[in-house]
């Protein structure tokens, strides 16, 4: 028993030595962003002033830093994450009511590790588990909408008042999507085979993790979600910096200034056929914020995106039929509207 204490321990204090270690580098690193890319642009003899010299300039900052960022971002949700298993997620979802079930859904949405790829099974399980369809479209809708890292690269990118706004009114739009979605009542256009299942069994046993299980959590999400995203945020870094070197400033201000009412539904419809993640799309929302583009314009397009892909929708429709699609598509994009239109008056 002393032995297997002591080893738990050793466990312990490696891990958060290593934890504090990689903090300590990784602010060596991010101090030296501007550094790093003036010699960039010195190494490769671009003439200042240029397009050329902005554009290359823009993106040999902006990928270390976004890169850092969504690192140290994924590992400290992957930390957090290790407190919600599916089975503890569902068991604090199920029983809610309409209304508090939806603030909760949409606040665990938030922390917790499941997008479109894990819809299926997790609405299942919902569904199983008698929650109300509204609730469950509430933590559908927030847990694309607003990640952690999308949270995250706001605050790093473009400061933490855009980033609270977002946050405040994806949150609503989660919130007040599911709960309309609820009042209808349309639990009869889920797929048949969806309506006929039946809570089985009482979930998984509840299990502790140690703090270096948590700590190899987290490590484990930086190389899963890393792995999988860094070539979505080098093509995004990209069409920001063509975007920040080559696009005039007055043409954006002219296509999606607050001015143009137009400009938001646009960009919807523009986001809804796209696919990407929020760590691809951040760094041409900071682009197009540089240049002058309406705040709003841009989040509602960041948001059609990451909420309303079209892939999702394809895996959505397994267990949704076409209509309550389109009732969730309909609400949703209502909601990125007023959110957009919103923004743009705010910040005017």
């Amino acid at each position: 028993m002393h032995t297997l204490t002591r080893t738990q321990d050793y466990q312990t204090a490696r891990s958060l030595f290593g934890v504090l270690a990689g903090l300590v580098l990784w602010a060596l690193l991010y101090s030296q962003l501007s550094s790093f890319s003036d010699w960039i642009v010195v190494l490769l003899a671009i003439p200042p002033g240029t397009r050329l010299n902005d554009a290359v300039a823009f993106f040999a900052y902006d990928t270390p830093k976004v890169l850092l960022l969504l690192t140290l971002v994924v590992f400290l949700m992957g930390v957090v994450r290790s407190f919600f298993s599916p089975e503890r997620t569902r068991s604090l979802l199920t029983g809610r009511h309409e209304g508090v079930g939806n603030i909760l859904a949409a606040s665990l949405g938030i922390v917790t590790p499941f997008r479109s790829c894990s819809a299926v099974p997790l609405f299942i399980g919902f569904v199983s588990a008698g929650m109300p369809l509204g609730v469950t479209f509430s933590f559908l809708i927030s847990a694309p909408l607003v990640n952690e890292v999308a949270l995250g690269l706001l605050f790093g990118l473009v400061g933490w008042r855009v980033a609270l706004a977002y946050l405040a009114f994806g949150l609503g739009v989660a919130i007040v999507a599911g709960w309309i979605i609820g009042r209808l009542r349309l639990e009869n256009w889920l797929e048949p085979w969806v309506r006929e299942l039946r809570t089985v069994g009482q979930g998984a046993e509840a299990v502790h993790p140690t703090i270096a299980e948590r700590v190899s959590v987290g490590l484990d999400a930086v190389r899963d979600i890393v792995g999988r995203v860094w070539h979505w945020v080098i093509l995004g870094i990209a069409v920001g910096a063509l975007i920040h070197g080559y696009v005039p400033a007055d043409l954006l201000a002219t296509i999606m200034g607050s001015g143009k009412w137009w400009s938001v539904p646009a960009v919807v419809l523009l986001g809804v056929p796209m696919y990407s993640n929020a760590a691809g799309i951040i760094p041409i929302v900071e682009a197009l914020l540089d240049k002058g583009a309406a705040v709003g314009t841009v989040l509602a397009f960041m948001m059609s995106v990451t909420a309303l892909s079209f892939p999702e929708m394809i895996i959505l429709r397994k267990v949704l039929s076409a209509k309550l699609i389109a009732v969730f598509i309909g609400v949703v994009t209502i909601g990125i509207l007023i959110v957009g239109f919103l923004f743009n008056a705010l910040f005017a």
